[in-house]
């Protein structure tokens, strides 16, 4: 910072800079005598880059000199990474997000800093130029692509940068997003009948989940079938409900299905009718009908 006026008590005021490579003993100093001026160039094109050099600048008039400001360190311009990270890694997280993971590059750091790194993520019927780039800061080796495509292939690559600029990009690697979550369920019971019970559903294949009205727990029966028959309790109350799940997620769940008791004389496989105790292997069979519908 140049010093005001009134502190430079006296005419012919300047500065002096002093710098020297760090280690080193010897100072090389040069005069800047305008008073106003902010900055001096050292130009030396032997010069590595990123030097790291003790810097101090002092002030004189035409009465003498002054005292030099305390010692710092300042570094020559730095060149842009010459190395790639390496072990690119990626996963799928969901149906739109995927985490990319890497290695740092092995570099000689005496040219420059390592600022963080850039993640380009482009789908395969994409152009690498028209890419999602997404910057890290500092040492960070991970972090996650959000608002991508379901069940779609995608590339990705990571390069450092600094302020320089980027270095050279690593191998691209592959993943594909999960499939999205799948359509809510509809259900409607079949023209009022007790059974069967026709649902629509998108694919994947449903998950059934049924209980007794008067409990809490659940039990759940996974198919990839059209259909599925239940063996049931006749003598108590029964919800059922029905939701596609897929590696996206489960769907939405369908209306439930109330099944209210159904007496002996209309349990399939129940034994006599006449019966004078209702027990477990006293079974009702509940068919459940499920109708696939294509997805948009």
């Amino acid at each position: 910072q140049t010093v005001p006026e009134e502190l430079q008590n006296g005419g012919g005021f300047g500065y002096v800079v002093a710098f020297r490579p760090l280690g080193t003993v010897s100072w090389m100093q040069t005069v800047v005598a305008s008073p106003d001026t902010a900055r001096y160039v050292f130009r030396n094109e032997s010069l590595p880059p990123f030097s790291p050099y003790e810097v101090k600048v002092g002030v004189y008039n035409n009465k003498g000199e002054g005292s030099f400001s305390p010692v710092t360190v300042v570094y020559s311009a730095e060149e842009e990474p010459t190395r790639a990270p390496t072990t690119v890694l990626a996963r799928s997280l969901s149906a739109s997000d995927v985490e990319v993971s890497w290695a740092p590059p092995w570099e000689n750091q005496h040219k420059g800093r390592i600022q963080g790194y850039e993640v380009r993520c482009w789908q395969h019927d994409e152009k690498e130029e028209n890419a999602k780039r997404i910057r890290t800061v500092g040492n960070q080796t991970s972090t996650k692509v959000s608002n991508l495509r379901g069940n779609a292939l995608y590339h990705l690559a990571v390069r450092a940068y600094n302020t320089a600029g980027t270095g050279p990009s690593s191998a691209a690697v592959n993943v594909t997003t999960k499939k999205p979550r799948t359509a809510p369920l509809d259900s409607s019971e079949d023209n009022g009948q007790l059974c069967p019970f026709c649902l629509l559903f998108s694919p994947p294949w449903p998950q059934v989940l049924y209980r007794w009205s008067r409990q809490s727990s659940t039990s759940v029966i996974e198919t990839n079938k059209t259909s599925v028959e239940l063996s049931l309790p006749f003598d108590e109350d029964y919800i059922i409900e029905i939701k596609p799940f897929s590696d996206g997620g489960d769907g939405s769940s369908s209306e439930q299905i109330r099944i209210p008791k159904i007496s002996n004389a209309y349990a399939r496989g129940s034994g006599s009718s006449t019966s004078s105790a209702c027990t477990l292997s006293a079974l009702s069979t509940i068919m459940i009908s499920l109708t696939a519908r294509s997805s948009l």
